[in-house]
C-alpha cells in the first residue's frame, strides 16, 4: 500500500464500478488475498500444435494423452510401484474410458476388486495434474453429477489415519450403486481437461486428411483454445464466403488424395454433379496425371475404379478451377499476377506452353472444355456444375458453424506469454527488413499491421453490412492470400499447380520460398520481428508451422539460436515419408519448453486393444532457471493490475472517498 495515492478525479468512477463487486474492505482484501495466493502457483501448461490437415485419429489422442504428459504424471507416480503393462492400461484407460471399460469388464474376473484399485489409482492421478491449479479452477472443470465427491477425494487422503475409512467408503459407495462405470469415464476426462490447459493451433486444420470436420466438432467443446488460420483454413473460409475459386480448390485438394470423407460426409457438399459432368466430358481422357495419390495404409479402401472415377473428376474441377481464379486475377490487376494465365500461353494444335521464353511440351493435350479464342471462360455445363456446387457450400449448416468458429477463436497472428504466433511467415525485404504489402487499393502495410489488416479484411467477407464492393474485393482476397506471392499464408514466387499436373521438366515446378524462410534462421531479423509485433521479455519466441520440417534429411525445427521454432512436422499420411516422421507438439510448462517428435498413429482401435500409445521423443528446447507462476504469464500482468485496483478500491475506503456498503453475496 505505500505505492498507493490518493485518487484522481478521473479514476472515481472507475472505483465507484469496482465498489459494486467489492462493496467494503473485507471483500476486497479477500479477492486482493485470493488474486495474489494465484500469482504463485505454477503456469499452466500450453500445448502446440500445427498443421493437422484432418488427421483427425492421431489429433484426438495427441489431446487425450497431452503429447505423453499423462505418461510421464502416471510414471512419476507409481514407476516404483506398478508394472509397466499395468500403467500402460492405466493411461489407456484413461484416454479412452468408455471404450477400454467394456474389453477390461469381459476379460477381468474379479472386476470389484478391480474398481476398487483403479478408482484409487485415478484419484492419484486426478490430484497431481490438479495440483497446480486453484481448488476454484478444478472445480470449474468437474462433471455435475460427481463434483462434490471428487472434490472430497481430491482433498483428502488414505494416508491421513483419520480420514481413511471416510475416503475408503466414497469408493466402495461408489462400486455398490453402480456408478463406477460413470465415475471413472468422469475422472479420466477431467484428468485430460487438466492436463492442458491452453490449446494454441497454428494453423492448417483442413487440407488432405479424412476429418478435418471432426476435428472441429472435437474443437467445439474443448475448454480453451485458439487458432491462427493457415492457408489450408483460409481457403475453406474463402469457399463459404462464396469464393469459387477457393470451392474448386478444396474439392481438387480432396480428389488429389481420394479423402472426400470431409467435403461429403462432415459437410454434405453433393459431388454427384461434378462426377456426371466428368464422365461425360472426360470419360475417354485417360487422366494418368490425375490418378489420386493414395498412402500405402490406404490402398486398400480404393478400388480401381474409384480410383479412375476420382481422376475424372479431379481433371474436371482443376480445369475448372484454373478458368475460376483467371477470372479473380483479371479483375484484381493490381495483385499483379497475369504470369499466372497460364491458359493464354498454350499452343493448343501442338500442345505445348511458352513460359519465360521457353517452349515445352504439356503431358496431355486433351482440353475439352477450352476455347482457344476465350481459354478462360467456362462452358455452359462448367458453369451451371459451378453454381450447383457453390449451393452446396452455401447451405452447409455445419460448415457455417465451424467457419463460425474459426472466425470466434481466430486469427492471422496472436501473442501469448512472450510468444509471437502464426501460420507460415511475415513477408520481409532481402535486407529483411518488413516488406511493405498492398492488400486493397490505397493500403500498404507491413508487419504486424499487415496482419491484423488481412484479419480484418476476412471478416469483412462475413459481414453483411459490409457494401457489396467491400465484401466483393474480400472474397476475392481469399485467393490471394492462397497463392498470392506476398501473401503471409504463402509466401512464394507462384503456386506450381499447373506445371506439376502438365509440365514433365521440374525445373518449371519450383516455387521460390519468400524471404522470411530464407532468412529466418539469423537471430537478429528473427529479433526485428518480434521488436515490431511489440513481443517483450527476455525468453521470447516465433513459433510457426507451415513447412514440413525435414527430420530425416537433419533438419533442425529449432532455429535462430533458439527463438524460433517450426513445428509442422508432417501430421498428414502423405508427408510422413518426406519428413521422416509424424508430426511435432510444442508443450510450454512451469519448467520451460519441450518438443515432442512423433512417430505415426496405427488407429484408436489399437489404442485400445493393445494398449498402443503414439510413439514421441521428448527434445528439451528451453528449460527456466526458475519454475514459472502464473505471475510470469500474461495473465498474471492482468492479475497484478486487478490487484493494484483492488488496492486503490482499500484506499479510498479507509480514506473516506468511497463509503462502505454492505456485502451484496
Amino acid at each position: 500500500m505505500a505505492n498507493i495515492h490518493p485518487p484522481k478525479q478521473q479514476d472515481m468512477k472507475y472505483l465507484h464500478l469496482l465498489a459494486q463487486s467489492f462493496p467494503n474492505i473485507s471483500e476486497a482484501s479477500m479477492e486482493i488475498i485470493n488474486l495474489q495466493a494465484i500469482l504463485h502457483l505454477p503456469k499452466g501448461t500450453e500445448h502446440f500444435l500445427a498443421d493437422i490437415h484432418g488427421e483427425y485419429e492421431a489429433f484426438q489422442h495427441i489431446l487425450k494423452n497431452a503429447s505423453g504428459n499423462i505418461q510421464r504424471k502416471v510414471n512419476e507416480l507409481f514407476g516404483n510401484t506398478m508394472r509397466e503393462s499395468d500403467m500402460k492400461e492405466l493411461c489407456t484407460l484413461i484416454y479412452y474410458p468408455d471404450q477400454k471399460l467394456e474389453l477390461i469388464k469381459a476379460a477381468e474376473p474379479n472386476i470389484i476388486d478391480w474398481y476398487r484399485i483403479t478408482l484409487h489409482l485415478l484419484v492419484s492421478v486426478c490430484r497431481l495434474v490438479a495440483s497446480k491449479y486453484t481448488h476454484s479452477k478444478v472445480r470449474k472443470s468437474l462433471p455435475h453429477d460427481f463434483s462434490y465427491i471428487i472434490q472430497e477425494l481430491l482433498h483428502e487422503r488414505t494416508d491421513d489415519a483419520n480420514k481413511a475409512d471416510y475416503v475408503n467408503v466414497i469408493i466402495d459407495t461408489i462400486i455398490s450403486t453402480g456408478r463406477a462405470d460413470d465415475f471413472i469415464v468422469a475422472i479420466s476426462n477431467v484428468i485430460q481437461r487438466l492436463s492442458i490447459d491452453q490449446l494454441h493451433i497454428l494453423g492448417d486444420i483442413y487440407d488432405r486428411g479424412p476429418g478435418a470436420h471432426i476435428i472441429m466438432d472435437t474443437l467445439s467443446s474443448y475448454h480453451s483454445w485458439d487458432i491462427q488460420w493457415g492457408n489450408h483454413d483460409i481457403l475453406w473460409m474463402g469457399a463459404l464466403a462464396g469464393n469459387r475459386a477457393c470451392q474448386c480448390n478444396v474439392i481438387r485438394l480432396s480428389l488429389r488424395y481420394a479423402n472426400l470423407a470431409t467435403l461429403e460426409e462432415g459437410y454434405g457438399i453433393n459431388l454427384v454433379p461434378l462426377a456426371t459432368f466428368a464422365m461425360e466430358t472426360y470419360g475417354d481422357d485417360p487422366c494418368e496425371e490425375f490418378v489420386p495419390k493414395i498412402a500405402s495404409a490406404d490402398s486398400a479402401r480404393i478400388d480401381q475404379k474409384t480410383s479412375r472415377l476420382a481422376a475424372l473428376m479431379h481433371k474436371a474441377i482443376t480445369i475448372i478451377q484454373f478458368k475460376e481464379e483467371a477470372t479473380i486475377i483479371k479483375r484484381n490487376p493490381a495483385w499483379n499476377m497475369s504470369d499466372r494465365l497460364l491458359f493464354n500461353k498454350i499452343d493448343y494444335q501442338k500442345g505445348t506452353i511458352l513460359l519465360d521464353g521457353k517452349e515445352y511440351e504439356l503431358k496431355s493435350n486433351s482440353f475439352p472444355t477450352i476455347d482457344p479464342r476465350h481459354p478462360d471462360r467456362l462452358t455452359p455445363e462448367e458453369k451451371q456444375l459451378m453454381d450447383k456446387l457453390n449451393h452446396s457450400f452455401q447451405v452447409s449448416e455445419k460448415l457455417h458453424k465451424h467457419i463460425r468458429m474459426l472466425l470466434q477463436h481466430g486469427c492471422m497472428y496472436a501473442i501469448y506469454n512472450n510468444n509471437l504466433l502464426f501460420h507460415a511467415s511475415i513477408p520481409l525485404n532481402a535486407d529483411g527488413t518488413l516488406k511493405e504489402v498492398e492488400i486493397a487499393p490505397d493500403m500498404k502495410c507491413s508487419g504486424k499491421e499487415l496482419l491484423y489488416n488481412i484479419g480484418m479484411m476476412i471478416r469483412t467477407a462475413f459481414q453483411t453490412d459490409s457494401s457489396a464492393e467491400e465484401r466483393t474485393y474480400a472474397t476475392d482476397y481469399f485467393l490471394y492470400l492462397w497463392c498470392g506471392p506476398d501473401s503471409p499464408l504463402f509466401d512464394k514466387s507462384k503456386m506450381a499447380t499447373f506445371e506439376r499436373y502438365f509440365i514433365a521438366d521440374k525445373a518449371t515446378h519450383n516455387e521460390e520460398k519468400g524471404n522470411y524462410f530464407k532468412l529466418r534462421d539469423d537471430e537478429q531479423i528473427v529479433d526485428n520481428i518480434m521488436d515490431a509485433f511489440g513481443v517483450k521479455g527476455e525468453n521470447r519466441h516465433i513459433i510457426n508451422g507451415h513447412v514440413p520440417v525435414h527430420v530425416c534429411n537433419g533438419e533442425n525445427p529449432v532455429k535462430a539460436n533458439g527463438k524460433l521454432m517450426v513445428i509442422d512436422g508432417g501430421f498428414s499420411q502423405a508427408y510422413h515419408k518426406e519428413t521422416g516422421i509424424a508430426g511435432y507438439t510444442l508443450v510450454y510448462h512451469s519448467r520451460g519448453f519441450v518438443l515432442v517428435q512423433h512417430e505415426p498413429f496405427t488407429s484408436t482401435l489399437d489404442a485400445i486393444q493393445k494398449c498402443t500409445d503414439i510413439k514421441s521423443t521428448t527434445q528439451i528446447v528451453e528449460m527456466s532457471a526458475h519454475r514459472m507462476r502464473v505471475a510470469d504469464t500474461d495473465i498474471g500482468r492482468e492479475l497484478s493490475k486487478q490487484i493494484n485496483d483492488l488496492q486503490q478500491l482499500l484506499y479510498a475506503y479507509r480514506h473516506g472517498y468511497i463509503k462502505e456498503a454492505m456485502s451484496n453475496k
